[in-house]
């Protein structure tokens, strides 16, 4: 995940741009573990957008989910795997000001030597850019 430095802390500006990596299974489909993300920083949440966000209780730790809908207080988010928990069924509505940026791109890194075959598919599914998804939105809001 991201890390901010001391001096971003103290009100100096946080750069537009970051990169932040994919830990535990919390998005998948969307996201795996070891994927990397190109954040913006400060960029609109949307519903159904991929945030990186602090966590409410542990705000040390960063996290990575999908705004599914603004609710009085904040925004309410989710995992995109139901199983793997530590989203807004656990902590509730994430208040505007812990949500850091929205991430716009997913780059898968290469796993290792690969056939040439290999490389090629990875070159071209390697990167994807992260829109949101109406669909997706409805069907979490359901939940």
């Amino acid at each position: 995940m991201p890390e901010l430095s001391q001096e971003s802390e103290r009100g100096r500006a946080l750069p537009p741009f970051g990169l932040a990596e994919v830990t535990g299974p919390s998005m998948v489909p969307t996201l795996h573990h070891g994927d990397r993300l190109l954040l913006r920083y400060g960029a609109p949440v949307r519903p159904g957008g991929i945030v990186v966000l602090r966590h409410p209780f542990q705000q040390d730790l960063l996290v990575v989910k999908r705004a599914v809908e603004r609710r009085e207080g904040g925004w309410w988010v989710l995992g995109d795997n139901p199983y793997a928990g530590g989203d807004s069924t656990d902590y509730g509505v994430v208040p505007e000001e812990l949500i850091l940026g929205r991430a716009w791109l997913r780059y898968r890194p290469p796993a290792g030597r690969r056939s040439p075959l290999a490389v090629v598919r990875w070159a071209l599914s390697a990167a994807r850019p992260l829109l949101s998804d109406r669909s997706a939105a409805r069907r979490f809001r359901a939940r």
